[in-house]
């Protein structure tokens, strides 16, 4: 593999996805370790600086970009599913379980990374993951936020996400019990838009609520610059 081949950003790109796939048959074994990226470099034949410019933070690299390719399979998953047909709750839902189904092979990979992320200084890199889940998902859907709700919506999907993968784990293999979990954290979600529904009907609720949205309503989705945002995602994979 040449040093040309891979100096631009694509390159890198398409090394560190390689180095991933290589990578992941042995993480039921080795984990997302350092010894495991290395046995990647050397099986692919990389460039050992090459491998390290592409993944400068090392195993952790892996980590993300097995996210990455989980969101990609995610979205051509969705391509073949009914949307349309649904309500926005069970297109949401849908797509979850979609994520969940395209890396049920590798299970243990995904124990694995949510073990990585709980580690506090692998913290913000979890987080800042799981927010660009939920921003492909939203986008998929076709969200066209412009105010306060860009951040909320992907601000709840993420809690949901993130419990939806740990119920996934400890489950014992059944789909439909899953589904369910997702469908109730999804409602619970919904709940905080009924109870705004609520608030407006009572004495002087409307009033409230109207000022507190005003306020948000100043607040703007990146439109400029978004790779200072958590919600950015470069083409490819990982900011």
């Amino acid at each position: 593999m040449t040093s040309q081949a891979n100096s631009g950003p694509s390159g890198k790109v398409n090394l560190r996805r390689q180095l991933m796939l290589t990578a992941l048959e042995n993480v039921p074994f080795e984990g997302w370790s350092s010894a495991n990226f290395h046995r990647a470099i050397g099986c692919i034949g990389a460039d050992p600086a090459e491998a390290r410019r592409a993944c400068p933070a090392g195993a952790l690299d892996l980590a993300l970009e097995f996210q990455c390719w989980g969101d990609d399979l995610m979205a051509i998953e969705l391509e073949s599913a009914d949307l349309g047909t649904m309500r926005m709750n069970e297109r949401v839902a849908t797509a979850v379980e979609a994520r969940l189904n395209v890396v049920a092979e590798h299970r243990e990979a995904v124990r694995r990374v949510m073990t990585l992320f709980s580690l506090p200084f692998n913290g913000s890199r979890g987080a800042r993951s799981l927010w660009r889940t939920a921003d492909r998902i939203w986008n998929l859907l076709g969200d066209n936020s412009d105010d306060y709700n860009w951040y909320t919506k992907r601000a709840m999907l993420s809690a949901v996400i993130g419990s939806s993968v740990l119920y996934w784990l400890g489950d014992s293999g059944s789909e439909v019990s899953t589904r369910g979990f997702i469908d109730r954290r999804i409602s619970d979600v919904m709940r905080v838009e009924a109870m705004k529904k609520q608030m407006r009907n009572m004495p002087g609720g409307a009033s409230i609520l109207g000022a507190v949205e005003g306020l948000a309503r100043s607040v703007r989705p990146p439109m400029h610059r978004k790779e200072q945002y958590p919600g950015w995602m470069a083409a490819g994979g990982q900011e």
